[in-house]
């Protein structure tokens, strides 16, 4: 029996989170989804394949990748306005994380269609986690452009980002990609690499970018997570009162969003700067 069918009739879509490397990181909830859903969608359905026969799941398979996500997507929607539920599955991780589905996830919120995610594995997050970088804030950025201008033009354009970034990279640009983070960020921005998660042959390398590219200089196998950390802080030049008056005189913001800005800027309590502030304003008036 299928888990849940829309009162209108409608199916489900179940977005399966799906082992990275072991197979013993899948859920319960995730088995049980693929062994109820009368059809899964699969990136690779050879590769997924291989889970399925470990698991005993009987489920029918169809082809869902970018090449046919389009035309397939129309077919799955058919299905899931027939009453049929469908399962999403990539060949590793979350599906419509750098993978396909987020087309087929939109087209169902357009007309109506339940979505459901079964949450699980994730290369992005498991490298964050375990590479010792900041993790209070972060961007991923996807797959780094394959060419190198448009590679380097990115990394020039995240430069001063005080987030930490995650990137996937493919293991025969690693090493181009580290010697465009050394150039544009400079030798000594720290980065880490983690790569085949949860394999036989898991590595984190943590370390400068210089010293990532002497580690990867030779041939890479493996699937790539590649983090870079923040900038180093520097100490802005002038005092919070001399950019006080510089804000005001600069820009037409309110006094308490100049406060909050500036507060960040120097590490400050905001309502510490927000009475500078207004001590500022009743001297200059």
């Amino acid at each position: 029996m299928s888990e849940s069918r829309d009162s209108s009739g409608c199916g489900t879509l179940y977005l399966v989170a799906t082992p990275i490397g072991n197979l013993e990181d899948i859920s319960q909830r995730a088995l049980r989804i693929l062994q109820q859903v009368d059809l899964v969608a699969a990136e690779d359905t050879r590769h997924s394949r291989k889970l399925f026969n470990h698991y005993g799941i009987g489920t029918p398979l169809t082809s869902y990748f970018q090449h046919n996500e389009a035309a397939k997507g129309e077919q799955l929607v058919q299905a899931l306005l027939g009453g049929k539920n469908v399962a999403l599955i990539s060949d590793a991780g979350t599906p419509a994380i750098s993978d396909p589905g987020c087309l087929l996830v939109q087209r169902c919120h357009e007309i109506g269609i339940p979505v459901s995610a079964i949450p699980g594995p994730s290369a992005l997050i498991a490298a964050l986690s375990m590479a010792g970088l900041p993790t209070k804030r972060f961007a991923f950025e996807g797959f780094l452009p394959a060419r190198t201008h448009a590679r380097r033009q990115l990394l020039r354009s995240l430069r001063n980002e005080m987030r930490t970034l995650v990137f996937y990279e493919a293991p025969h640009r690693l090493a181009a990609a580290l010697q465009d983070v050394r150039m544009e960020l400079g030798e000594e921005r720290p980065v880490a690499v983690v790569r085949e998660l949860t394999k036989v042959h898991e590595e984190l390398f943590r370390g400068s970018a210089a010293e990532a590219c002497v580690h990867f200089a030779g041939k890479v196998r493996g699937e790539i997570v590649l983090l870079i950390g923040p900038p180093e802080a520097t100490a802005p030049e002038e005092s919070v009162r001399e950019a006080l008056k510089r804000w005001r005189q600069e820009t037409d913001l309110p006094l308490s969003k100049i406060a909050r800005k500036l507060a960040r800027d120097y590490g400050l309590s905001g309502s510490d700067v927000y009475r500078e502030a207004l001590a500022l304003q009743d001297e200059e008036e």
